[in-house]
């Protein structure tokens, strides 16, 4: 079997696609790399579709074939970038967009729905395609997430120390590497609520740099009233998303704060990620020798700032640092979670999800 395997991401920040060619017969060798942004339209269809709406199963479907046409175009486009043809391609590991995400909920089981058409994508890019790997973890009593941290310690671990890598993306998650275990979990918000309240007052999809947060001062009530929410005062394993961070959440918290300056709340969105993020690498990596920072969030270069103020003895560093940039570290996730599939390998951490034991993700759509 081929070594070579494509992944292909689209987080909660839902601002593109990212997908990578990686060579995995020796460690992990990213080939190539190809992103596309969202049309406005599609995006604001797959904001809507975190919430309940009318004829919610047409849209859904028709923005699943959007999604696999532009995920089909972006692998086309590294393979075009690599020189690779198809049938060199192992499989594509695609992991959909997350529209709910509710494990445990409602009837014991719960679900998580990502919208993707994995058929169309092998149809379109004559690939073989590995898809919907959350739910065998949730079926097994799991979170279904987050499943990147066993390529974390893949990638990124150290012998003898403990490394604690840091994904920021719409939400931000946790990896905990060390000799004895790998733990994991989400933090809270990431980007998402900083996008929002970016777009809805400047009419840009995000805080390019932290530009606008670096230009007002934080809040702290309002911080404080930020960190009050329960889901940080729950024990791992935990996951979160658009389903509990949204816009009447940060509406909701913003009724007091009328006369606030619209730079002063989004450096106030930025200090509680760094906050919640911070409280815990110190609540669960103390002793980590360093924190690496992956997702878009990396480039937010206020967030990494107040994400060294918050941790003043553990080294902050990008990924790219480390041999992988940012943009490109969940992708390469996926490929990895793809070639487990293909090989009959468990890729969850019952550690870090909460599933009752190790599980063989995904499945198949045949090119």
């Amino acid at each position: 079997m081929s070594t070579l395997y494509i992944g292909v991401m689209s987080g909660t920040s839902l601002d593109g696609v990212d997908a990578v060619l990686a060579d995995f017969s020796q460690g992990v060798r990213i080939l190539g790399h190809s992103s596309r942004g969202f049309s406005s339209e599609l995006r604001l269809t797959l904001l809507q579709l975190n919430q309940s709406g009318p004829d919610e199963l047409h849209t859904a479907s028709l923005a699943a074939n959007q999604l696999a046409l532009i995920y089909a175009q972006t692998v086309q486009d590294v393979l075009h970038s690599c020189g690779c043809q198809p049938t060199e391609i192992a499989a594509i590991g695609a992991h959909g967009q997350t529209v709910r995400h509710q494990p445990g909920l409602y009837d014991g089981v719960g679900y998580t729905i990502q919208i993707n058409n994995p058929s169309l994508l092998a149809e379109r890019t004559g690939i073989r395609v590995v898809a919907d790997f959350r739910s065998r973890d949730v079926a097994a009593g799991g979170q279904g997430a987050p499943l990147v941290p066993a390529f974390h310690q893949h990638m990124f671990a150290q012998a003898g120390h403990t490394v604690a890598v840091l994904n920021i993306g719409g939400i931000s998650n946790l990896s905990v590497l060390t000799d004895q275990a790998v733990t994991g979990f989400d933090c809270g918000p990431g980007n998402v609520l900083m996008d929002l309240w970016c777009h809805k007052h400047n009419g840009e999809p995000y805080d390019r740099e932290g530009a606008l947060a670096a230009s007002g001062h934080v809040m702290p009530e309002l911080l404080k009233l930020f960190m009050s929410d329960p889901f940080f005062f729950k024990a791992p394993p935990k996951s979160t998303g658009r389903d509990l961070f949204h816009a009447a959440w940060l509406q909701s918290h913003l009724s007091g704060f009328a006369s606030a300056s619209v730079a002063d709340i989004q450096a106030t969105l930025t200090a509680f990620t760094a906050r919640a993020c911070a409280d815990d690498v110190l609540r669960y990596a103390p002793d980590a020798v360093r924190l690496l920072v992956c997702g878009g969030g990396a480039y937010n270069c206020c967030l990494m700032e107040m994400l060294k103020q918050f941790l003043p003895g553990i080294p902050v560093q990008s990924t790219e640092q480390h041999g992988l940039p940012p943009l490109q570290v969940e992708a390469a996730a996926f490929a990895w979670l793809a070639r487990q599939t293909c090989l009959d390998l468990s890729a969850n951490l019952p550690a870090v999800t909460g599933a009752s034991g190790p599980r063989v993700l995904g499945a198949i759509y045949p090119a």
